[in-house]
């Protein structure tokens, strides 16, 4: 890939699910295993990862003071305990 092209990158998500049936990610592990806790929800939506590629529901997130996206990224299988994966949008490293 080209330096400073994105692409997804899948992450593990710890979830809340609502009385309601909502799913609220809670926190993001990232590729290092480094986890960052998630401050707050500001907005859901269907939509599509317009860098990356790929679509699903689009989690605003508030992370360390900083608006970021998360994506969940549905299974098209019905059946079975995989429902989705969780991703976000990453972009290849400029060498310095």
């Amino acid at each position: 890939m080209l330096p400073g092209a994105a692409y997804k990158t899948y992450v593990t998500v710890d979830v809340q699910f609502t009385s309601e049936g909502a799913m609220l990610p809670r926190s993001v592990e990232w590729e290092d295993g480094k986890c960052y806790e998630i401050d707050r929800v500001k907005d859901i939506r269907p939509s599509y990862a317009a860098k990356a590629g790929g679509q699903g529901d689009r989690y605003t997130i508030l992370v360390n003071g900083k608006i970021t996206y998360l994506f969940f990224e549905r299974s098209t299988n019905l059946s079975g305990n995989v429902i989705g994966r969780w991703f976000v949008e990453r972009k290849v490293p400029r060498e310095v």
